[in-house]
């Protein structure tokens, strides 16, 4: 299979290049840039990423095939209008896969090392999991609703390419009509914000109109603090990667209660025995 994002690599890399120098020598006071040490924390979550899913994408694949042979119709792949739901039906399948991936904290363990950085440019793009095992479930309805594989593997492909460009504080706001619709940098580092008012918003792909459907849409107003509401203060990579696992084994450890140690693994993250005491008393 054609692999959209590791023949992108290359433009990647140029691109980042190309804003890191931009940096240097068009210095933007609203831009904090890049800083070495935590972009190639980035680059090593990224290169990381592309190694884990050389194999779990055949798993991904495996999954994708068997569904599909259960699908009562299968899609023509020549007919437009089959494209035109497919990247409708993914980018909805995005936006709860991401959404789920923020309020449960197990599936917020992998999806954290995205957030870790306290920097905003090309390269935090990069800084993806180690663990992407979670995902898989929430386009196999793509599969059963008669998607050929190849096209949902192509179609993901496609909006990983367009969200790596969202990451960027070099653009500022976009024309009011694709601001409507789309999701844009401006929309995307809202995501990335670490203040009360941008936490658990924007969690659109390529649209932004499930954010303005489903209530979790948030403009961009005050300067985003980007990184975590508690940073981590770390560049190595594998502690990027495990730190909130370890955080979960720790507090199911210590919890005395099963059904505290399922919350700590299933409620969302920052949850406590206290915040279900406080919810029974009131």
């Amino acid at each position: 299979m054609f692999d959209l994002i590791l023949h992108a690599i290359p433009v990647f890399v140029v691109c980042l290049v190309l804003e890191a120098l931009s940096f240097h020598f068009l210095p933007d006071d609203d831009g904090i840039g890049y800083e070495r040490r935590d972009s190639l924390t980035s680059l090593s979550m990224g290169l990381g990423n592309v190694v884990v899913n050389a194999g779990w994408k055949l798993v991904v694949l495996a999954a994708y095939a068997a569904t599909y042979l259960l699908a009562p119709v299968h899609l023509p792949a020549d007919n437009p209008l089959t494209w035109v739901a497919l990247f409708l039906a993914d980018d909805l399948a995005y936006y709860w896969y991401h959404r789920t991936h923020h309020t449960i904290r197990v599936f917020w363990a992998s999806h954290v090392v995205h957030h870790s950085s306290e920097f905003y440019n090309l390269s935090t793009a990069l800084r993806q999991p180690w663990t992407p095992f979670s995902s898989v479930v929430f386009w196999l309805p793509l599969a059963l609703a008669g998607f050929a594989p190849w096209m949902i593997l192509l179609q993901q492909s496609v909006s990983l390419l367009y969200q790596f460009f969202l990451h960027t504080e070099r653009v500022h706001r976009l024309w009011a009509p694709l601001e409507l619709v789309l999701n844009t940098p401006s929309h995307h580092r809202v995501h990335h914000g670490s203040q009360a008012a941008y936490l658990d918003r924007n969690y659109g792909g390529i649209l932004i109109v499930w954010d303005r459907v489903f209530g979790t849409f948030e403009p961009e107003d005050e300067r985003v603090v980007y990184g975590l509401t508690t940073n981590i203060r770390t560049f190595n990579p594998a502690r990027v990667a495990f730190h909130e696992f370890a955080a979960i084994a720790r507090d199911v450890r210590r919890a005395t209660r099963w059904r505290d140690r399922w919350g700590y693994v299933v409620r969302h993250p920052g949850w406590s025995p206290a915040e279900s005491s406080r919810d029974l008393v009131s």
